[in-house]
């Protein structure tokens, strides 16, 4: 009975997290604000009585696909980065790594956070708290791997993490909307141009890091 009641728990999580990834691509397309029950019925091609069974309210999904957006993001794009040494080329790695994932097209929108913060940054209530609590994740964890860079001698003692976060961040933010925008344009070889060149400007030794 136990393994039972166990392989029902999986296959249930399986689905939920199925669920939870077509939500994700869902809110790239339609805002995260127009994510309904409804919606993701539709998408999934189930009841929307079914999907009561996971999440009793629009807030709940919501709130429940951020966090799966979160877990995926780690797997893609932080976890990449890890798996290289703490150093300048771990911080480098992190954003390739965030650029392939604004590039990947299961999320026809773009990055779901990006999209997500500008949606919601005039609004208030839980969605949009939880929202600015994982961009301020995302910023730490930039921050200290910047600072462990420094602390490496990889990059200059006098460099300003804060401003070198907000520096990357706002590189890739800017590529979410003009690579939608403007399909045709060089965007993600200008992206990575862009801190490419910041990093090696404020490396000790500028050969760690690629030269283009």
């Amino acid at each position: 009975m136990t393994q039972i009641a166990d392989g029902r728990l999986a296959r249930g999580d399986r689905t939920r997290a199925a669920a939870l990834d077509s939500a994700i691509a869902l809110a790239t397309e339609a805002g995260l604000d127009g994510l309904t029950l409804g919606q993701l019925a539709d998408r999934l091609g189930v009841s929307k009585s079914g999907l009561f069974a996971h999440w009793r309210s629009k807030e709940e999904l919501q709130l429940a696909t951020i966090e799966r957006a979160r877990e995926s993001f780690k797997e893609r794009v932080v976890a990449a980065a890890m798996d290289r040494p703490a150093g300048v080329g771990r911080l480098w790695k992190l954003h390739e790594a965030r650029l392939e994932y604004i590039a990947d097209d299961r999320l026809p929108g773009g990055c779901f956070f990006v999209n997500a913060q500008f949606e919601y940054d005039a609004k208030t209530g839980p969605v949009r708290e939880r929202l600015a609590e994982v961009l301020a994740e995302w910023l730490a964890l930039i921050e200290r791997l910047a600072t462990e860079a420094v602390d490496a001698g990889e990059l200059a003692a006098d460099v300003d993490v804060s401003q070198l976060a907000f520096e990357i961040n706002a590189v890739g933010a800017a590529t979410v909307y003009q690579s939608r925008l403007l399909p045709d344009s060089a965007v993600m070889s200008l992206a990575r141009t862009a801190v490419l060149a910041r990093l090696r400007s404020a490396c000790t030794d500028p050969e760690l890091l690629p030269r283009s």
